[in-house]
Formats: structure tokens, C-alpha cells, sequence
């Protein structure tokens, strides 16, 4: 999703066309890569044999084999390459270059996207020379379930408003005077395991909306990543408060349907990280033999040209000593995911598809609210009381040496990134999340 976003970034600051692609039923357009049989399916009669005695030879690759996906793109990338002329990225797999044309895949959907509309036509006629069947699905507006709505003065909004409705439907808030919430969960209290509390009644597909629940935030929306996450967290053994607290999502949702995030790129700027951490924020005091209650959230957001392309929160798998800790060990998560974005936004630029905006070099800015962490990020030095972080967590120190990446204060109530680490009230999240999603 972040070359997807990416692209996306590059299509509203640059005016680019695009054109949106899907491959019939793409699995079964690839040979077998071996001799497969498989037993005649139930229902199919061999007439005067018994059909025990016989097995089909597959011709083709058909989906449920477990190699199945693995076949199919290894067989379009050498069509897209060998006979369409597509340069591969050395970073994403899933990119390619063709002139001054960009094209990203997902599995078997698609876009094109580039300045020149002629040449996007050129390509898909290679395509289908190709021995690819396709179908144009036009102008992108609907990629990956996300509605996709390219506006006059050059933003994007993504949104997914059809997936809340079967949200709403499955949870049966689905009402026309539904009363909503302003915020995506309670503000007093943080979500526990609620060892006391009720069992479940089984109201609803626990895992199966908490599974719609995490597409969408991945999708569009990451104002209700930290509390669908904390749900996530109590799938095994729901109780009857986390079942309210579902709830209390969608009843957040219901009055936000056709909100998601607006792309407003800002061509002056690079690479942006906001990063932060709860510490030992579930800390619980009846629950206090659990060690999860020690362990501490970050969250972290990446910008390009101004715009989110990835977005996470995310309970750590060790338990910090400190709040430096968890501060620095959130920063080392986030760039984990930042440096290959970088080698991304760099192999771009060496293709020519950034000349055009004022960015004069890739550029990593980082903004963190702790002073430990950021003075442990900036001077790199022994620390006794962080030694043990030395192996695992400095790895990003290179790009710090190097002026790819730098580190800079930030004001707790400016860090974009607190909505992702735990409840905020209403004034609060109204602001970041203008900040970051632009409404």
C-alpha cells in the first residue's frame, strides 16, 4: 500500500492520467510449472468407468494450489518485462517503469499511471499483444475496495464507506437515526482484558469484524487504528466490553461514512516521520501479574510530499525500562519501514518521474517529543543505561551520519503521531486528525 499511496501522491501533485487494469481470471492465465494431477471433482461422471480409476492432469494454474500466486506472478513479470518492455524496481517488486510511465500491481489489479496518455494506451496494447487478457476498468475510482475521487483543485480523498456499511450491518447499527460518537473510543479509560467482566454473547462475528475493522484503518482510516487494534488484542476471549467497544467504533464511523483522508501534496517537502509512544500505558494494577500490561505502544506516521502513506500503531514485543526506550524504540520501527520508502523515492527520481517538483534530493525529517530519545538518536555515543538497545534498535544511525535522516523536537501537542498511541479527547484528536487526514 505505500507504492500504491505513493503513486497516488505523484498522480495529484503531477496532474498525471491514469488508467486502471484488471487481469481475467489472472491465476489460470499462467502454465502449471509442473506436472500436476488432481482427483475428477465430485459431480462429473466418466461414462462406463468408475471414476476412482481416472485423475485430471491440470494444463493450467488454477487457484488453491498453494503455489498458485507465486506462479502467476512470476509468469507476468517475464510477459511485462521480456515482451511488454517494463523495467522492474530493485526495491518493490510490484513496480515498474516504462518511459515516463509508472505501473503498480496487486496481485491481479493494477495501475498505470504518467504524464503522457498516448503512451498509456501504447502500453496496454502491448499488454494485450502480450498474450495477457485484460479489462480497462478506465480512470481509477475504486482500487482495492478503496474509493478512489480525483477533485478539481488536484487532491485525492479515499474513502470506504461501503465497507463501514457492512460493518454497520453486520453489527445490525445499520438505523437511519443511529446516535453517533465523536471520538472513536472512550477517553477516561484504557480497554483491559476485563478479567471480571461478562463473556461475549456471541452478537456478532467477533474476529470477522475486527478483521473489516483493520482493513479499513489500513485502508483510510488511521483515527481508529489504536482502539481496533486494542480489540484485536482480546480476539481469543472477548468480553462484553470490548464487544461495546466495537460498538462504540461503528457508532464513530456511522457519522463519519464518506470521510477517509485527502492527499494534498505539498511538492517542497520530502520524506516526514512522526513518531511516538505511550509508555507502559496499559499498565493495570488488578491485571499486574500479565505482563502485557508493561509493555508500551508506539505509533508512527510517514509523509511523502505531505501526504500519509503508511501509518501504524502497534503494541511493542519488549518491555521498555523507560520512556527514552520506548520513545527510541518506536523511532527504530518507523525507520525500518522509512529506509526502503527512501531507496523507493530515490530509484523515482533517478527514473526522471520527479523532475518536475522542487524537491532537490530525497530527504528524511523525523520529528520526535522526547528529549532522550532524540539526543540518543542524534549523538551516538555509550550509554550504560542503554547498552542492550545497542545490537537491535541503532541500525537507522548510518542514514543519521550520513544527513538522510534527521532528528527534530516537536511539541507533544503538535506530534501527529499521539492519536495512534492511545485515547485523546475530542479537541485534540479534531486536531491532529485534520492534521493528518485533512478534515
Amino acid at each position: 500500500m505505500d507504492s500504491i499511496r505513493i503513486l497516488l501522491s505523484l498522480i495529484a501533485a503531477l496532474g498525471w492520467h491514469t488508467q486502471q487494469i484488471d487481469y481475467v481470471l489472472a491465476f489460470p492465465q499462467a502454465p502449471v510449472e509442473k506436472e500436476i494431477y488432481m482427483k475428477v471433482p465430485k459431480g462429473f461422471e466418466i461414462t462406463g468407468k468408475n471414476p476412482d480409476d481416472y485423475v485430471l492432469k491440470l494444463e493450467r494454474n488454477v487457484y488453491g494450489q498453494k503455489q498458485a500466486g507465486r506462479v502467476w506472478n512470476k509468469y507476468l513479470e517475464r510477459k511485462l518485462i521480456h515482451q511488454v518492455g517494463f523495467t522492474q524496481s530493485k526495491v518493490d517488486d510490484c513496480v515498474f517503469y516504462r518511459g515516463s510511465t509508472m505501473y503498480v500491481l496487486y496481485t491481479d489489479d493494477s495501475i498505470l499511471a504518467g504524464p503522457s496518455k498516448d503512451e498509456i494506451e501504447n502500453i496496454i496494447t502491448d499488454i494485450q499483444k502480450a498474450g495477457l487478457e485484460i479489462t480497462r476498468e478506465g480512470d481509477i475510482q475504486d482500487f482495492l475496495g478503496i474509493n478512489i475521487k480525483k477533485k478539481k483543485d488536484g487532491t485525492i480523498d479515499l474513502s470506504q464507506p461501503h465497507l463501514i456499511d457492512q460493518i454497520l450491518k453486520d453489527l445490525k447499527l445499520d438505523k437511519e437515526n443511529l446516535k453517533t460518537k465523536d471520538t472513536p473510543c472512550m477517553t477516561s479509560k484504557i480497554l483491559d482484558r476485563g478479567i471480571d467482566d461478562d463473556p461475549f454473547d456471541n452478537s456478532f462475528n467477533y474476529r470477522s469484524i475486527i478483521g473489516k475493522l483493520n482493513y479499513l484503518e489500513k485502508g483510510s482510516r488511521s483515527d481508529i487504528s489504536y482502539i481496533t487494534h486494542q480489540c484485536a488484542r482480546f480476539t481469543s476471549d472477548p468480553k462484553m466490553k470490548h464487544a461495546k467497544a466495537i460498538r462504540w467504533i461503528a457508532r464513530y464511523l456511522s457519522g463519519t461514512k464518506d470521510k477517509g483522508f485527502i492527499m494534498t501534496p505539498n511538492t517542497s517537502k520530502s520524506i516526514e516521520v512522526y513518531v511516538d509512544a505511550d509508555f507502559s500505558g496499559n499498565w493495570d494494577r488488578e491485571d499486574s501479574l500479565n505482563p502485557d500490561t508493561a509493555r508500551s505502544r508506539h505509533g508512527y506516521i510517514i509523509k511523502f510530499m505531505g501526504c500519509p502513506i503508511v501509518w501504524k500503531s502497534q503494541l511493542q514485543n519488549e518491555i521498555a525500562l523507560s520512556s527514552e526506550e520506548s520513545e527510541y524504540t518506536g523511532l527504530s520501527y518507523a525507520l525500518r519501514e522509512v529506509i526502503p520508502i527512501i531507496n523507493l523515492v530515490e530509484e523515482i527520481q533517478k527514473q526522471g518521474f520527479l523532475k518536475s517538483t522542487k524537491t532537490p534530493k530525497v530527504f528524511c525529517k523525523v520529528f520526535e517529543d522526547n528529549s532522550a530519545a532524540l539526543q540518543m538518536a542524534n549523538i551516538h555515543k555509550y550509554r550504560p543505561r542503554t547498552k542492550h538497545l545497542n545490537v537491535k534498535l541503532h541500525h537507522f544511525r548510518q542514514y543519521v551520519n550520513k544527513g538522510i535522516v534527521k532528528v527534530f523536537p516537536i511539541k507533544s501537542e503538535d506530534q501527529q503521531a499521539d492519536y495512534l498511541t492511545k485515547p485523546l479527547k475530542y479537541e485534540l484528536l479534531i486536531k491532529l486528525r485534520k492534521l493528518v487526514m485533512g478534515w
